[in-house]
């Protein structure tokens, strides 16, 4: 839950721009240093906001750690980054060291996109068995 709203959070800033019709979407958020501004904010906020939708949800074990916290909200911001790097070229993720882009289109977009495809048919495969074995279990 950290990670997925640690992606909502980096998402703000471009949702505002959108709706001002900006002509730059991804601006300081969307920066290293602003991937880690937002992770720790995600990582502070994303415990107890987590762990009151699973008790609230009836979820046994709702314990999150302040680390797997951090960790959690961390690696949503940082891939983030690099994710919309490889598309968005209006995105400058090593501001303010670097102008600029280096890794507007490593791979292809299409390529970009059946990663992440499959990335999230593997993570639905695996909530899919572990919500079959809870099943199992009662």
């Amino acid at each position: 839950m950290v990670f997925g709203g640690s992606q909502v959070l980096m998402d703000i800033e471009p949702l505002v721009r959108i709706y001002r019709q900006d002509a730059v979407l991804h601006g300081p958020t969307h920066t290293i240093l602003g991937a880690l501004g937002i992770g720790a904010v995600a990582g502070v906020l994303g415990k107890p906001v987590s762990e009151t939708v699973l008790r609230g949800m009836g979820v046994g074990q709702a314990g999150i750690s302040w680390p797997v916290s951090f960790l959690s909200a961390f690696l949503g911001t940082s891939s983030h980054i690099f994710l919309d790097a490889i598309m968005h070229r209006d995105m400058k993720p090593f501001w303010p060291l670097m102008d600029g882009n280096p890794l507007l289109e490593a791979v292809p977009v299409e390529t970009l996109h059946i990663f992440c495809v499959v990335c999230g048919a593997v993570a639905a495969a695996i909530l899919g068995r572990d919500m079959i074995q809870q099943l199992f279990k009662r």
